[in-house]
């Protein structure tokens, strides 16, 4: 029994550290992932490349292309012609970090806002207010990240 609970124990790490592989088959990783996420085996990952924004930066409000609050740490702005808004969304490599309540990141996305520099396999992730909320995202920035979808929500992205 102890060793069944290591082993479970041991998943979330076993995914971070297939995230900093570069992208080649792993289907041992694709099994753990898709038991972590729900994703089914098969499901497509996106490498998709990375940029952060944050409210203050110019251009930038208080909403969403959903008309909806954005989330720090949980809003993404995609392609719709490549991810349709309202997409969650897992991506693998932002598990573990840091969130703005003291907790730490699932994972979790929500794809509800566009933007007009998102064009195909790109990402901007919203960190919260101020430059300085993306700190603890910088080393994500400008790289590439492993982008799965898990699922679709209705009306507004769950937010605090």
């Amino acid at each position: 029994m102890r060793r069944r609970l290591a082993a479970l124990a041991a998943l979330p790490l076993l995914a971070l550290a297939s995230s900093s592989q570069a992208a080649t088959s792993d289907p041992i990783g694709d099994l753990i992932v898709g038991a972590m996420t729900g994703g089914l085996p098969g499901t497509p990952a996106y490498r998709m490349r990375a940029t952060l924004y944050h409210a203050g930066a110019a251009g930038v409000g208080a909403l969403d292309s959903l008309g909806c609050k954005v989330v720090a740490m949980r809003t993404a702005a995609i392609d719709k012609k490549l991810i349709p808004r309202r997409t969650v969304l897992f991506i693998k490599e932002t598990v573990g970090l840091p969130m703005p309540d003291g907790g730490v990141h699932d994972g979790y996305w929500y794809a509800s806002d566009v933007g007009g520099a998102i064009k195909g396999e790109k990402i901007d992730l919203f960190t919260g207010h101020g430059r300085s909320s993306m700190a603890p995202m910088m080393p994500l920035n400008l790289s590439e990240l492993t982008v799965t979808k898990v699922g679709e929500f209705k009306g507004c992205p769950p937010g605090k």
